[in-house]
């Protein structure tokens, strides 16, 4: 939901609330390495290098500031011969690396990102890498909005307690943690936050754990066990009130844990949207299939940013506090965190499945979903469009990638009625689970599913220059 509101955000925004930039100085030539390839951002991550699982241990000594102190230990394989491994990482100094137990040597390349572990590592063997680290996180610039991505720092008031959070998407958590950061290589996580005894701390995931730590802290652990892009992790310290909800049912036999998160002072009308999110859930469940997590909440943030899908645990800032935005995140824990992206281009598979979720929840509410559908389709004669696979890092987040995006499925659910139409989404939501994903993904699963029309129905919406006609599903709301 990052770019469905632009003109006000970008008035919302101010100077102060984000750490300024900054690149550290090159200390040596990085050796060459094969990027993913990817068609936006064509140096993130490393060919041939899966990281399974990333433990880290976190420290945040005076919340509100952007200094921390963190040992990250990555479990990873190679899937083809690697001379080295680079990780993305903008952020403090590195002070030791170690390989299986083994001190390593490294170059920690800031102008170009990158962490160079210089040891090979074969096709098809493992290793355990250890890195530890201390400072302050400058973040990086988001492609289109005035703000910095990565490590946010929230001042407290008045002598209150700040906050921190994980603001990422796209790339910006390697400008706090070494990361294979490219969403087509999804990790499990396990997350040690240490904070002041009386703050809160919380990450994606299932908490497993509380005890004290030494200076008057504690230390909660978080697992997340399923695997999602590494700009999805969650990760918030601040003077956060829990809030428990009973669980939700997911499928069969299993239920999803929920809490959500306030800061202080946060009025009811604010926190109302959160109350709903257990029936958004059985929506778009039904939609969807099972929500493919073991948690799901919220954490409300005070800075005018965005909303965030971070996996299992939303980022929500008071402004974006509305039915439509949390059912919109909510609809991402399926379209981006456990759907992965193959390439940054395809972001409009994330953007419009997430965005149609809102009509689904308009119907379910008995308004018609119809006129929501026209009402895109008119803004986008109006502003203008353009074919839905992204050309640059500008197109990623704009009008198109939500609602035309939205729009190809409406148009994919005319043609095809609503049974055809739900049994198509579980099954694509289902077979593309850890998978990166493209559009031609959901293009042969179209084919293969509803035919050779639906697919040219759908390649239409995506391929096409100008606007298509407007598609209709007629009926009354849907339940």
């Amino acid at each position: 939901m990052r770019r469905a509101a632009l003109p006000l955000l970008l008035s919302l925004l101010v100077p102060g609330g984000v750490a300024p930039g900054g690149a550290g100085q090159t200390t040596a030539p990085p050796a060459p390495t094969a990027a993913w390839g990817d068609s936006l951002y064509p140096t993130l991550g490393q060919a041939g290098l899966d990281v399974q699982h990333y433990d880290l241990a976190l420290t945040v000594p005076t919340p509100g500031t952007p200094t921390l102190s963190a040992n990250v230990t990555l479990t990873a394989h190679a899937t083809r011969d690697l001379p080295l491994l680079s990780l993305d990482f903008t952020g403090p100094a590195v002070t030791r690396a170690t390989w299986n137990g083994q001190s390593l040597p490294f170059t920690h390349d800031r102008a170009r990102g990158k962490l160079l572990l210089r040891r090979a590592l074969p096709r098809g063997a493992a290793t355990t890498v250890t890195l530890h680290y201390q400072g302050e996180p400058q973040g990086l610039p988001d492609p289109v909005l005035p703000l910095r991505v990565g490590w946010q720092s929230v001042p407290g008031a008045a002598g209150a307690p700040g906050a921190n959070f994980a603001f990422s998407e796209p790339d910006g958590t390697r400008s706090f943690l070494p990361v294979n950061d490219h969403p087509a290589d999804p990790a499990t996580f396990t997350v040690h936050l240490t904070v002041p005894q009386a703050l809160t701390a919380v990450a994606s995931g299932v908490q497993t754990s509380d005890h004290p730590a030494p200076g008057q802290r504690h230390t909660v652990t978080f697992e997340q066990r399923q695997p999602i892009p590494t700009y999805a992790l969650a990760l918030h310290v601040g003077p956060l009130e829990r809030v428990t909800v009973p669980p939700a049912p997911a499928a069969p036999g299993r239920t999803v844990t929920r809490a959500d998160y306030f800061p202080p002072g946060v009025p009811d009308t604010v926190r109302a949207p959160y109350r709903r999110t257990n029936e958004m859930l059985r929506t778009l469940q039904d939609w969807f299939g099972p929500y493919p997590f073991e948690t799901l909440g919220a954490v409300v943030v005070t800075p005018a940013l965005p909303a965030l899908e971070t996996a299992t645990l939303s980022t929500m800032p008071v402004r974006s506090s509305t039915d439509r935005v949390v059912v919109h995140e909510l609809a991402h824990q399926w379209f981006g965190n456990a759907v992965p992206l193959a390439d940054w281009a395809d972001v409009w598979l994330n953007e419009g499945f997430a965005t149609y979720a809102e009509l689904l929840w308009a119907q379910a509410q008995g308004q018609d979903g119809q006129s929501v559908a026209n009402t895109w389709y008119e803004q986008l004669r109006a502003r203008g469009t353009r074919p839905l696979v992204a050309r640059t890092q500008e197109e990623m987040f704009d009008l198109s990638a939500y609602q035309r995006g939205a729009l190809a499925l409406h148009a994919l659910r005319a043609q095809v009625g609503d049974p055809a139409f739900r049994g198509f989404l579980r099954a694509y939501a289902a077979a593309r689970t850890a998978r990166p994903t493209r559009t031609a993904d959901l293009l042969r699963l179209t084919r293969t599913r509803l035919g050779d029309a639906a697919e040219r129905t759908l390649r239409e919406w995506i391929e096409q220059p100008e606007l298509p006609p407007r598609p209709e599903v007629l009926g009354g709301p849907v339940h």
